[in-house]
C-alpha cells in the first residue's frame, strides 16, 4: 500500500528542524520501502505492506523522536483516502496571490462530520468541506484577515491537525499514483 506520512509542526519558524534526507533515513531504518520526501515540511511518500497504519505511526513517532532528539505527531493516509480529499476538492480553489485554499488533515480523536459546526465561518467570505479525515478551507486572500477560521489557531482542534495548501496536497496524490 502507498501511503503519505504527514508531520506536524516540523520546520515551521526555525523550529523543530528536520532535514529531509536524514528523515528519509529514519523512514527506511523503520523499514519503509521506496521513501520518498516532498518540500521540506514533513511530506513522507513511502510503501509498507505487512503493517497495519496505527503501527506504523507508532514506529516512525518512535524512530523521530530518538533521531532528532524531539516528539513529533505523524499523521498517515493511504492513496485511497487522497484520493477522496481531491474528489473533495473544487478544481478551481488554489492557492495563489488571489485565493488561499489549505488541506486540514485531522487526527482520529476530532475527525467527525459534525467538526464544521464546531468553527466559526463566514459564509460570505469564506467556505468550509468536510471530507471524512480533512477539512477544506478556501478564503479569498484580501479577505483572510476578516476569516472566522483564524480563531481556530492555538486550541485544541487546531493542535489535532495538521494542515497542507491544496497546491501540496495535489502533488502529493499525483507523486503517490
Amino acid at each position: 500500500m502507498t501511503y503519505v506520512a504527514l508531520l506536524r509542526g516540523i520546520n515551521v519558524g526555525g523550529k523543530n528542524k528536520v532535514a529531509m534526507p536524514r528523515l528519509k533515513k529514519t523512514f527506511e531504518a523503520v523499514g519503509l520501502t521506496d521513501v520518498t520526501t516532498y518540500i521540506n515540511s514533513g511530506n513522507v511518500i513511502f510503501k509498507e505492506a505487512r503493517r497495519k497504519p496505527a503501527t506504523i505511526v507508532s514506529a516512525l513517532e518512535k524512530a523521530i523522536e530518538k533521531d532528532f532528539g524531539f516528539p513529533i505527531r505523524v499523521l498517515i493516509r493511504d492513496l485511497p483516502a487522497v484520493k477522496k480529499v481531491i474528489q473533495a476538492l473544487p478544481e478551481v480553489w488554489t492557492n495563489d496571490q488571489k485565493m488561499k485554499c489549505d488541506v486540514m488533515f485531522l487526527w482520529k480523536e476530532v475527525d467527525r462530520k459534525d467538526i464544521v459546526k464546531d468553527l466559526t465561518v463566514k459564509p460570505e467570505i469564506e467556505d468550509l468541506v468536510y471530507v471524512p479525515g480533512a477539512l477544506i478551507w478556501r478564503v479569498d486572500r484580501p479577505a483572510i484577515t476578516r476569516s472566522g477560521m483564524l480563531k481556530m489557531v492555538g486550541t485544541d482542534l487546531y493542535k489535532a491537525m495538521t494542515i497542507r495548501n491544496c497546491n501540496t496536497v495535489r502533488k502529493l496524490a499525483e507523486l503517490m499514483s
